[in-house]
């Protein structure tokens, strides 16, 4: 059952994950509520993918008890794991668009997928998710038609068609120039409100210097709170 009002959109307590026989993270706990946005700090191969994946269903937890979006990820499996991730919206470093297939045919994917039936509530969806990340116009474009940032922007307009309380996003301006960064970065905080709230897997400490976030940092094992001066 999605999330009821009021309790937090991610909770783990004593978390452990694991690849195969070598310990990614341990004894995590951690509580986000709606409408924060939350920055995952580290090197790469810290961990913050791996947590990420736990929080999507990729990963299972190896100890530890977890909940996202009011779901259970110890009952969490390959048959029902869609159930989880329609409450997610997801943004990966390398876009993850379908190369052979328009904007529109894109998102219209995802619509199907997830069970939007009707021609015209799809196309209404379409469009007002690719108008609030400033792609009014551009539907009909190819991927490779588009530049970095404009990809990004399709993918966060993806992650948007089922209104999810909840956004992960895994490094999504890693491939991105300055400027363009800037203006995914604004997009992203855009985002966290009262209902919905965006965890950020990055690298990039000044992004957080520019853009004011609660700072979690994975390192040697271990997820703690950061306070940024």
């Amino acid at each position: 059952m999605p999330a009821a009002d009021g309790l937090p959109l991610i909770a783990l307590h004593g978390v452990r994950l694991a690849r195969e026989e070598h310990v990614v993270m341990r004894d995590v706990n951690l509580a986000v509520q709606p409408g924060e946005f939350v920055y995952l700090l580290g090197k790469t191969g810290s961990g913050k993918s791996s947590l990420l994946k736990a929080l999507y269903g990729e990963l299972p937890l190896n100890a530890g008890r977890g909940e996202v979006c009011g779901f259970d990820l110890a009952q969490i499996t390959s048959k029902n794991v869609h159930t989880l991730r329609r409450q997610l919206g997801i943004v990966f470093q390398d876009f993850a668009l379908l190369p052979d297939r328009t904007v529109n045919a894109n998102l219209e994917f995802v619509l199907k997928a997830t069970g939007w039936k009707d021609a015209a509530a799809r196309e209404r969806r379409m469009a007002v998710c690719l108008k609030d990340v400033g792609l009014a116009e551009k539907g009909y474009k190819m991927p490779h038609e588009l530049s970095g940032g404009e990809q990004q922007r399709v993918a966060i307009a993806r992650a948007l068609l089922n209104d999810p309380p909840l956004i992960l996003a895994d490094e999504p301006t890693g491939n991105l120039d300055p400027d363009t960064t800037e203006g995914i970065l604004n997009l992203l905080h855009g985002l966290a409100q009262a209902n919905r709230s965006v965890v950020m897997a990055t690298h990039d400490h000044e992004a957080v210097q520019r853009h004011a976030g609660r700072v979690l940092v994975c390192e040697a094992g271990e997820l703690r709170e950061a306070v940024m001066g």
